[in-house]
């Protein structure tokens, strides 16, 4: 078995690799003076069982070719299987037709890192779990959701209301709410452009109460901020955000600036800079994803990692 990276998260793939106990693979993947991207794999992977560990983070077609071109470069030098492993599959938020002549670009992206010559894939907190139908190889999707349940076991939260800031992450939230043992709210939200959104309605009793937002991916925060106000503006007391993938660009970062949220809680899936300003939990899924990668290597089950009160 042997790990590889791009150059979207290394600090996180050299962590995988010391989960479980191996070097993380030698190679050289850097760009011409024109932008394109050349990638040499520095030592054998004749017949190795391969995973590429790459998020596609911003820029994120830049480094989604990185992933494309070290997995040929791998299936050329006679790797006998290898696992594309997407701490963050980016493009998920395309996934259906609802505009007309708009593309399904995260099927495109199914299918361009199937014709790459991936064999597997790897990939966490999908941002539609439909997106696993898009692939014609076995995906493995794991969940950040342990990750973050220790957090908060080790730093409980009294009288906490587990809330969903829009309809779509209401299977997520309740599934929080039902381990947590937590009541449950529901924020509907009115979408104004992709950067703008309004929060216009609230299910559920929050007065007096301490919140845990719950979404799979924050970049311009822009729904998180627009629930928190109004939870906050219908009684809520302390608000905390638990998110998978925290994008975070620099309008996103001036918005939890200015917002009311107290704390937000995410993985180290991506990349950001050092923020300011803002109270940041970052928790490593390092341990999560290097399991599941020795589980895949020894055809054991994976599903098992994420078996919580049945």
């Amino acid at each position: 078995m042997k790990v590889f990276s791009g150059n979207s998260n290394p600090i996180l793939a050299r962590e995988i690799c010391h989960s479980i106990g191996i070097q993380l693979g030698r190679s050289t993947v850097k760009a011409f003076p024109n932008g394109e991207t050349f990638v040499k794999i520095d030592e054998n992977v004749r017949g190795e069982d391969v995973f590429v560990v790459q998020s596609s983070s911003p820029p994120a077609n830049h480094y989604l070719m990185e992933m494309f071109i070290m997995i040929d470069a791998l299936r050329r030098a006679s790797a006998s299987r290898i696992t594309a492993v997407l701490p963050f599959y980016g493009y998920a938020r395309q996934d259906r037709k609802d505009q007309p002549r708009v593309p399904i670009t995260a099927k495109l992206v199914a299918n361009l890192i199937v014709a790459s010559g991936a064999n597997r894939v790897l990939t966490m907190d999908l941002h539609a779990q439909q997106i696993q139908g898009f692939f014609d190889i076995p995906v493995d999707h794991l969940y950040a959701a342990p990750v973050i349940f220790d957090y908060l076991k080790r730093n409980p939260i009294d009288d906490m209301v587990v809330v969903s800031p829009d309809l779509g992450g209401l299977k997520m939230a309740a599934a929080y709410a039902q381990t947590l043992g937590t009541e449950l709210a529901i924020v509907a939200k009115r979408r104004k452009s992709p950067t703008e959104t309004e929060a216009i309605s609230l299910i559920g009793e929050i007065d007096g109460k301490n919140i845990l937002l719950v979404d799979d991916l924050a970049e311009t925060a822009g729904t998180l901020v627009n629930a928190a106000a109004l939870l906050k503006g219908r009684g809520a007391r302390k608000i905390r955000a638990a998110v998978s993938h925290a994008l975070l660009n620099d309008l996103g970062i001036e918005r939890l600036k200015n917002s009311v949220i107290d704390e937000l809680i995410t993985t180290d899936t991506v990349t950001r800079p050092v923020v300011s300003g803002v109270s940041i939990t970052t928790l490593s899924v390092a341990g999560l994803l290097g399991e599941a990668i020795q589980r895949i290597h020894t055809n054991s089950s994976v599903t098992s990692l994420f078996e919580f009160k049945g």
